[in-house]
């Protein structure tokens, strides 16, 4: 007998995996108010009604929307149900689920997805915390899902994403503001070049120089990134990270909490 999965939320992401999860053999139902379901998966009528009859429940709508899809799904649970909440929220959300669901015989999986689903669908890298954390691994990696397994409570897997995301998501604004200016300068060319030259070059010992010449070098960096943080604004570039960076290295330079 196949898997019973419920997806909740069939947008880019729930969608793309819930489509996967049919392909794979396994037994879908799914509810979205605003998306009607892959091919495949059973259509149901609401939270309650996709959860009735599930093993495990994937949560993939938003963070507005994780705790209120508990809520909805709670009085139609099966003792021993999963319930994964993948969605990108705080700790303290994926904490509160937990919270929600003390007296069940419901376990949380903490999922952090750790790369964009389109294209790569259930195979999409996936870090899992919690006390469901292992069920969930063994089964969806016997329908040829990603995923490793975190120690530590619901919100240790989705806490590691976010701190990657301090600098993932930081490195990228950083890039598209330093090209907007490059671009009004008229030199976008070379400082395309020279981003992806030094990105290329990096490693291990990178992190640790970038590190410590940070700390070491704030005064001036400080007045470095204040010049820039001007030419942008000359350039007609809101200096967001430019500023930003500024007020973390005068934060540095005089003492403060970073050092």
């Amino acid at each position: 007998m196949s898997v019973r999965i419920a997806v909740l939320g069939l947008g880019e992401a729930g969608g793309e995996i819930a489509r996967d999860l049919v392909a794979a053999g396994a037994d879908v139902r799914g509810f979205d108010p605003r998306v009607a379901p892959p091919p495949g998966v059973d259509p149901r009528a609401g939270d309650a009604d996709a959860v009735r009859d599930a093993q495990l429940v994937l949560s993939v709508n938003s963070s507005h929307d994780a705790l209120p899809a508990l809520t909805a799904s709670l009085p139609a649970l099966v003792p021993g149900t999963v319930w994964a909440d993948l969605n990108t929220a705080a700790p303290h959300v994926k904490t509160a689920l937990v919270d929600r669901l003390a007296g069940h015989d419901v376990r949380v999986a903490d999922v952090a997805l750790m790369a964009p689903v389109p294209g790569k669908g259930l195979r999409t890298p996936m870090v899992v915390s919690g006390e469901g954390a292992q069920r969930y691994a063994d089964i969806l990696a016997r329908l040829g899902a990603d995923v490793t397994v975190q120690d530590g409570p619901a919100g240790e897997a989705i806490s590691r994403k976010l701190l990657r995301s301090v600098f993932y998501k930081g490195l990228a604004a950083a890039v598209v503001e330093a090209l907007a200016g490059a671009e009004a300068a008229g030199c976008a060319d070379w400082l395309r070049a020279n981003i992806a030259a030094e990105l290329a070059g990096f490693d291990a010992r990178t992190i640790d120089r970038l590190v410590d010449g940070t700390h070491r070098h704030a005064r001036r960096r400080a007045d470095e990134m204040s010049a820039a943080a001007d030419q942008l604004r000359e350039l007609g570039v809101q200096p967001r990270v430019a500023a930003a960076a500024r007020d973390l290295l005068i934060e540095l330079r005089d003492g403060g909490p970073h050092t």
